[in-house]
């Protein structure tokens, strides 16, 4: 693969950019227990609208004794693990290739389950209007793709498939990719505010049932099925609370596997009620188009494939420096008692 260019704007995971004071040292603060057995509560942040698996685990009494403390809501996978990795969170989430970027600028941070990806009915799509003259990757340049955050999954398949439409890095560089709040983002592309949409889970069933779009390309025609995204927690958190991130683990994969298990009908009913005791004045609606959280193991454990991907490519393209990431020390397992 072809190397960055110079601009800043094509710096794969820009946002990621902590400082060595802010997370080398590892001492971040955190609820970090003192306690005998470790803390009882985790501070996360959620996504407006949507049950994050933890969220989903706690409804269902897999977490045991533990407690979920939601501190705010994010759209952005970076944002939130570096909320983790600095110690205003407990645990974080976002795309594979954040994680390992942000191992690789020193972040004392481990990956410690799988929490979303990518399967024939959990996808992130390229939409366009129907309409649209764009048709291949080379009719993208000048054009503006709105996702939710930069330097993260959607950035990454969009380069991708810039990548394998034959585009040179220049050429690429024309191609303009813009935050949009994922709540907006349909809206956006049908006032052709920009010109292609990412639009994955409910957000883009809700879109297509709109009618009026085309898909460009998805994510999982690009690679196939695979996990996408970990969950993470820093080295400090889980070497002083070890019985808790096993309660966590554990838990948050029994509800993956109960998710994908149980009726959708049923998934769809035990979210929409979640959503509604929270009251957090959010939209129910949407949640019915729930499929699937795509994540490709049992019970979420690891494999080292879903971080080596990504290694080898942010490595090709000059965005981390391969010495500076162990795949044995990005992530583990040995928390997770499914899927044994």
């Amino acid at each position: 693969m072809s190397t960055l260019s110079t601009t800043n704007r094509r710096q794969f995971l820009a946002l990621l950019g902590l400082s060595a004071v802010a997370v080398g040292c590892g001492t971040a603060a955190g609820s970090g227990g003192s306690a005998k057995g470790g803390t009882k509560t985790l501070r996360y942040q959620g996504w407006t609208g949507q049950v994050i698996p933890a969220e989903l685990a706690q409804d269902l009494g897999y977490l045991k004794d533990l407690e979920l403390e939601w501190v705010g809501n994010t759209i952005s996978g970076p944002q939130d693990i570096q909320s983790a990795a600095t110690g205003q969170t407990d645990f974080g989430g976002a795309f594979n290739g954040a994680v390992v970027k942000l191992a690789a600028g020193g972040a004392p941070i481990k990956a410690v389950i799988s929490y979303y990806g990518t399967d024939e009915h959990a996808y992130s799509g390229y939409y366009v209007l129907a309409d649209s003259p764009i048709r291949s990757a080379r009719d993208l340049i000048g054009r503006k793709v709105g996702m939710n955050t930069l330097g993260a999954h959607s950035e990454a398949m969009l380069d991708i498939y810039l990548q394998r439409g034959g585009l040179s890095p220049a050429d690429a560089d024309k191609v303009e990719p813009l935050v949009v709040p994922p709540v907006n983002t349909e809206q956006s592309l049908r006032q052709k505010q920009i010109d292609v949409a990412v639009l994955g889970g409910v957000l883009r069933e809700k879109a297509l049932a709109g009618g009026g779009l085309r898909p460009l390309f998805t994510d999982h025609q690009l690679l196939g099925s695979f996990s996408a995204g970990t969950y993470v927690m820093t080295d400090r958190f889980i070497r002083q609370n070890p019985e808790t991130v096993r309660t966590f683990v554990t838990g948050v994969g029994r509800a993956l596997d109960w998710s994908r298990t149980t009726p959708r009908d049923e998934v769809v009913a035990r979210m929409t009620e979640i959503v509604r005791k929270r009251k957090r004045n959010e939209d129910v609606g949407a949640l019915r188009y729930w499929k699937s959280y795509g994540v490709a193991e049992p019970g979420g454990r690891i494999k080292g494939k879903d971080l080596q991907l990504w290694i080898d490519w942010l490595a090709q393209r000059g965005d981390v420096d391969r010495g500076r990431v162990r795949l044995d020390a990005l992530y583990t397992n040995d928390f997770n008692r499914n899927g044994r």
